[in-house]
């Protein structure tokens, strides 16, 4: 079996992005773009990978860790000077290298593995990857010969004027012999122009002894790079089809999809409905006739069969079975929420688990705490976690009601069948079966306010 590798060549800056970001880094709903890629790969026919970085490679190197290897490319001068930088890891090594450009986020394993089944069942050397735009500007041609075969691709800025009529394009992807591209790449000469090494100058190069072939894209969108915010906003649409789609026929009912983003690493059960205004994205799961939206936004979260969540946001926790939250509600930051719950109009929880039949209604803020079930918190209720240096945690027991306006000031804790009157703020432990009232008692002051009351004037001065 032939060895299969794959060069990511993801080592420029990107200026037009306008961000601080290295360009392969830009996120695309959510994730790096060079993600897309390295996942792709992952999951095609190629046995080793190795990423060309440069500009702000530290960027890369904490972002891919030992999931690749990495090359160099010290100073930025053309995809055949990157492409060299992997000689290192790669000369003389048999079998066959696919090279891409590390801003394709809209490729997959599935194109990889045909491209190079083409390339192998061709018995090619090169395959160059081709495909055909009405508006080929900025591109470079493939220029054939009056066989058909291909003879050398020229970048948009030296085209001639027949050349720039060429509809036929570069996508920047090849196919390669591994000993072959390593014995042509250093006969690349430098484009003075560009102050460059062009890896499109190896078609040329080999096109005498060498057998090269084409593979032609039957979906040219899929080899878009993203050189602007445009280009990236383009990128997201599409990627929002094509995973909006697949979870469409795979069962899930989304209402108004071109509203609705879903992450590429999102998983769906069948049954479930998404809303219209939804965003999931990061690693979050969602298990069957669970209902989610509208205007929500779920992020590495799970949530769990029958759970519905309106109006809200749910990040980086769990939400289990039949649990309803929302609207307005803000889950967050490792909370898990246990199963028939209610999480209403404007709580937030953070850092806290919570036992089966718990319900925080509206208004409340319960953070850095163990729940146990069947708690009740009235409207108004806080764990107050922050003493203005560090947090501290609270402990509620099992069959607590803690009444409206309580503040139970942490670390605390609350013992199982307690009630704690409306009002109260709670600085002490409460024990198993108590009643805790911690308010001021109420002084009413008959005909108090008579005496506040300044005599009123009618508008001709009289009282």
């Amino acid at each position: 079996m032939t060895k299969k590798r794959a060069i990511v060549l993801a080592a420029g800056k990107g200026t037009r992005m306008k961000t601080e970001l290295p360009k392969c880094a830009f996120p695309i709903l959510k994730k790096p773009m060079v993600e897309y890629i390295i996942e792709n790969l992952e999951h095609s026919v190629v046995d080793e990978t190795v990423v060309v970085i440069g500009h702000q490679r530290e960027v890369f190197e904490k972002m891919l860790g030992d999931r690749v290897s990495f090359a160099i490319q010290e100073a930025q001068q053309g995809t055949g000077h990157a492409c060299l930088a992997t000689s290192a890891l790669l000369e003389g090594k048999a079998g066959t290298t696919l090279i891409l450009l590390g801003d394709m986020p809209l490729i997959n394993n599935k194109l990889i593995n045909k491209i190079l089944n083409a390339h192998e069942n061709s018995n090619n050397d090169l395959t160059v990857v081709t495909a055909e735009f009405d508006n080929p500007k900025g591109y470079g041609r493939i220029v054939r010969n009056q066989y058909g075969r291909i003879q050398a691709i020229v970048e948009d800025a030296d085209c001639t004027k027949e050349q720039k009529a060429i509809k036929e394009i570069n996508t920047g992807i090849y196919a390669v012999d591994n000993e072959q591209l390593f014995r042509y790449l250093p006969q690349i000469e430098l484009n003075r122009r560009k102050g460059e090494y062009y890896l499109t100058d190896i078609v040329a190069l080999m096109q005498k002894d060498c057998h090269i072939g084409t593979f032609a894209m039957r979906d040219a969108y899929r080899v878009m790079g993203v050189n602007d915010l445009y280009n990236a906003s383009v990128a997201e649409k599409h990627l929002r089809e094509d995973i909006n789609k697949r979870h469409m026929l795979n069962g899930v009912s989304i209402i108004n999809p071109e509203t609705v983003t879903i992450g590429h690493n999102v998983t769906i059960d069948p049954g479930v409905t998404i809303h219209p205004n939804t965003t999931i994205t990061g690693d979050s799961a969602v298990g069957e006739n669970a209902v989610i939206g509208p205007n929500s936004e779920i992020h590495n979260a799970i949530i769990r069969p029958d759970v519905h969540v309106r109006h809200s946001l749910v990040f980086d926790s769990e939400v289990m079975e039949r649990t309803t939250v929302g609207p307005f509600a803000h889950v967050r930051s490792g909370a898990v929420i246990g199963p028939d719950n209610r999480i209403g109009n404007f709580v937030e929880i953070k850092k806290t688990t919570t036992g089966p039949n718990t319900k925080a209604a509206h208004l409340a803020y319960i953070g850095d705490t163990d729940v146990g079930h069947s708690v009740n918190f009235g409207a108004g209720s806080v764990t107050v976690n922050f003493d203005g240096v560090e947090k501290h945690k609270t402990t509620i027991g099992n069959d607590v009601f803690i009444g409206c306006n309580t503040n139970l000031i942490a670390p605390i804790t609350i013992d199982d069948n307690v009630f704690i009157a409306a009002g109260s703020t709670v600085t002490k432990n409460v024990p198993k079966g108590a009643l805790a009232i911690a308010r001021n008692k109420q002084i009413n002051k008959e005909d108090y306010v008579k005496h506040l009351i300044r005599p009123r004037h009618n508008h001709n001065g009289q009282k």
